[in-house]
């Protein structure tokens, strides 16, 4: 009897399969402005980073890609934004095919709803949601883009919405001379940053936040624990880091300028990818703090990558339950799933393996400060994109490090973990039990 792919091993194969198309889209002559055949090692750079909603790159998105790149680039972007299941049961669900119970459980996991019943419904809510977030945002974008580039500034405008949503950091921005640029020309456009911000943080908060906010809009009482966890916590770490870099990073700037600026970062620093002023020149404290905030990323079922705000979360309240002595963490008046506890330590502890590990032998290979390696890799396996010039200078084996973590990061460790190990349950017998003393 052929045996099925479990919905984990679906997952990371359809991932897998998305960005080596992209990538051989991207090696085609045409999709270059110069007309030549792109190396296949930075076409797959490019589309790892593109379907995993990265923003690192190797070649400058404005000025190395042709108009038919940046469209397979967008493209992927969108994909990866939404997930590839998503997208794929979204063409079933317009050719009128009807929908198993298998490919429903594939999409639970892929959308991180809390059970298979609505899955589907959840799917068409997920794509008005993002569609219309885009295409508002592109409108607000085009008296900035139109100003400065006339009607070419429509594919700015829309290209830069969507990689906002996405959380993906790309830009089409860079010109001879100012490659890599991002959007340090409009780190003065208030109109920019503004709905850019929105963009991201409505991205990366998450489609059952938005479920829950569009059903009981005010009436916050109704709203699902994990809603409540996930407004609060992004909230606080939106505005506690914009402290910092309003204190620390950004003193010399205008005052309107240093507020837009010192949000803008806090922002965008959590797996969103662009940049309004030189990182280079943040201080170490500022550089610390979006490590941090890289690691943690966006919100689960959102377009955002990391460990996720209610890892951050659960490990926080099952530390305030143990300093209590409590038996069961708690928020919001109800207990969580000891699993939920379990489940983030795991995570933390994966993230933290590559993201050290990954900065560890990308040191050793290339010869490069710890501290910039230790900010690439967090870039990389938050999905973020932020870069301090590194990520084009890297040898072969490091830039393979990179992709393996942007990968990883993207398609969540525990994904990779359930997708290579059965799903048979083993622990229908426990073993006898000992302590042991921690801490």
């Amino acid at each position: 009897m052929k045996k099925r792919l479990s919905a984990f091993q679906t997952i990371i194969l359809c991932f897998a399969g998305a960005i080596l198309l992209g990538a051989l889209l991207l090696t085609l002559p045409f999709a270059a402005r110069n007309g030549q055949a792109t190396p296949f090692p930075d076409a797959l750079f490019t589309a790892t980073s593109a379907i995993c909603v990265t923003g690192l790159v190797v070649r400058d998105t404005a000025t190395h890609w042709s108009a038919f790149g940046q469209a397979v680039i967008l493209l992927m972007i969108q994909v990866g934004g939404l997930g590839v299941i998503t997208v794929a049961a979204s063409f079933a669900l317009l050719s009128g095919r009807k929908i198993g119970l298998w490919q429903r459980s594939t999409m639970q996991e892929a959308t991180s709803a809390q059970k298979v019943g609505g899955v589907v419904r959840l799917t068409g809510f997920i794509l008005k949601v993002t569609f219309l977030c885009e295409l508002v945002g592109a409108l607000c974008l085009l008296p900035s883009f139109c100003r400065d580039f006339g009607w070419r500034g429509i594919w700015p405008a829309f290209f830069h919405s969507i990689s906002a949503f996405c959380n993906a950091g790309f830009d089409v921005l860079g010109k001879e001379g100012a490659e890599f640029a991002s959007l340090t020309g409009y780190a003065s456009d208030p109109l920019v940053h503004t709905v850019l911000i929105f963009l991201i943080v409505l991205g990366g908060i998450g489609f059952l936040t938005w479920e829950d906010v569009v059903a009981n809009r005010h009436r916050l009482r109704r709203y699902r624990m994990q809603s409540k966890v996930i407004l609060v916590t992004s909230l606080i770490l939106i505005l506690l880091p914009a402290l910092l870099f309003f204190f620390r990073d950004f003193a010399g700037l205008p005052i309107h300028d240093r507020i837009r600026a010192a949000l803008f970062q806090s922002v965008t620093t959590r797996t969103a990818g662009f940049n309004t002023q030189d990182l280079t020149q943040m201080t170490g404290a500022g550089r610390a703090v979006m490590i941090f905030l890289m690691l943690i990323g966006g919100s689960p079922g959102s377009t955002a990558g990391g460990m996720k705000t209610t890892t951050l979360a659960v490990l926080l309240a099952n530390a305030v339950a143990t300093f209590r002595r409590r038996n069961d963490a708690q928020y919001f008046g109800r207990r969580l799933d000891p699993a939920a506890v379990r489940n983030a330590a795991t995570i933390l502890m994966l993230y933290l393996t590559l993201f050290l590990g990954g900065a560890v032998a990308i040191s050793a290979l290339d010869g490069l400060p710890m501290d910039l390696c230790l900010f690439e890799t967090a870039s990389a396996v938050g999905t973020v994109g932020l870069t301090l010039g590194v990520t084009p200078s890297l040898g072969a084996v490091s830039r393979c490090i990179i992709m393996l973590l942007m990968f990883l990061g993207r398609v969540g460790g525990l994904t990779l973990i359930y997708a290579a190990i059965s799903e048979r349950r083993t622990d229908l017998s426990r073993l006898p039990q000992e302590k042991i003393t921690v801490g």
